[in-house]
């Protein structure tokens, strides 16, 4: 054997670093999420799948509007409203916008007396934010019954294109089934709170650890989702 055959010669030692190296590389992913509550990390997958569904029903509307032939319905004229003897348009979209980021305050408040075990502060802030999305909800009903007395259809309108009825009955109505759904769970959150169920580790429905308000924190992933969520349809819906 020669020198040049013993200088270029594995190590074998080094396909053991190397195998250490891939395993260690494939397993961080346990290591980054042991610390994390199972809850939490399923509702950031859930909330990534259905940020897929909103970008495709929301992409899915831009094409409809650039690619129609007829006209589009003006919104500052489909979404006005007759007051005070004019008609003032989006004026209760704005007031619905408001109502919808406000309630996202509440929910930060409602998860800051979480951390600090404050139940009935964050009973409080949890009933206050549910009561805002209630609002919501009913104002998004108001304005579907406005529409649809108005001659609105998801298969026509009498303001323009066709598809403007069907887009917009199916995102602003898929999106209000989301606010519809985490009014529900922020009520059954508050009341097990103001129970003391996390404290005392109650069991049923939406059990945490002992003292963790865990839950607390997850249903404000779900709510900041869904106010996003409603920043882009009010761009997209309301402004373009």
């Amino acid at each position: 054997m020669t020198q040049a055959d013993v200088t270029h010669s594995p190590n074998p030692g080094e396909g053991a670093n190397d195998m250490k190296g891939v395993i260690a590389d494939w397993s961080s992913d346990q290591r980054a999420f042991k610390g994390v509550p199972w809850g939490k990390a399923m509702m950031w997958i859930f909330l990534l799948s259905d940020t897929f569904i909103f970008s495709s029903f929301l992409i899915s509307y831009m094409n409809v509007r650039i690619s129609t032939v007829v006209a589009w319905p003006v919104p500052s004229e489909v979404f006005a409203l007759h007051m005070f003897g004019a008609d003032i348009p989006l004026i209760l979209i704005a007031i619905m916008t408001f109502i919808l980021i406000s309630s996202s305050g509440t929910m930060v408040l409602a998860v800051n007396y979480g951390y600090r075990r404050n139940r009935k502060l964050t009973t409080l802030m949890l009933i206050v934010t549910a009561v805002l999305g209630a609002s919501f909800v009913g104002m998004q009903a108001f304005e579907w019954t406005k529409l649809i007395l108005e001659g609105v259809r998801p298969w026509g309108n009498p303001f323009g294109a066709p598809q403007f009825g069907s887009t917009f009955f199916m995102i602003t109505g898929f999106h209000g089934l989301h606010v519809s759904i985490g009014v529900l769970f922020l009520v059954l959150v508050a009341r097990k709170v103001w129970r003391g169920d996390y404290d005392n580790e109650r069991r049923g429905f939406f059990t945490s650890r002992k003292g963790s308000y865990d839950i607390v924190e997850t249903m404000g992933l779900y709510w900041h989702f869904v106010d996003l969520v409603w920043v882009f349809i009010f761009a997209f819906f309301y402004l373009w």
